[in-house]
């Protein structure tokens, strides 16, 4: 017992316990804190990371207009639905099926 009373009256001690308690809970950059920016921090670079391949893909598909006029009239018919005079188009879109209860 008497070696625990000097323990706490240690003011080392006393001093190492109370700085790691303020560092952990009560400082401006505290553990909760520097998690949710660890966390931030991993969401912002698996966007970038998406927003990078976007990019790449977007400038081959640019540089592929410039190149071919035969991709110039893929991609009018692809994305914006347009056809040539006396030309029917049909499209096709998958349908889930349904689940029986």
């Amino acid at each position: 017992m008497k070696r625990l009373w000097s323990l706490v009256r240690n003011k080392y001690l006393l001093a190492a316990l109370a700085f790691l308690v303020w560092m952990l809970f009560f400082d401006r950059n505290d553990f909760a804190t520097q998690y949710s920016y660890q966390k931030q921090k991993a969401n912002l670079e698996r966007e970038r990371s998406f927003y990078l391949k976007e990019n790449a893909a977007i400038i081959k598909t640019i540089n592929d207009i410039r190149s071919n006029p035969q991709e110039v009239q893929r991609i009018a018919r692809e994305k914006y639905k347009m056809k040539k005079d006396n030309e029917d188009i049909y499209v096709i879109s998958k349908v889930a099926p349904k689940e029986n209860p």
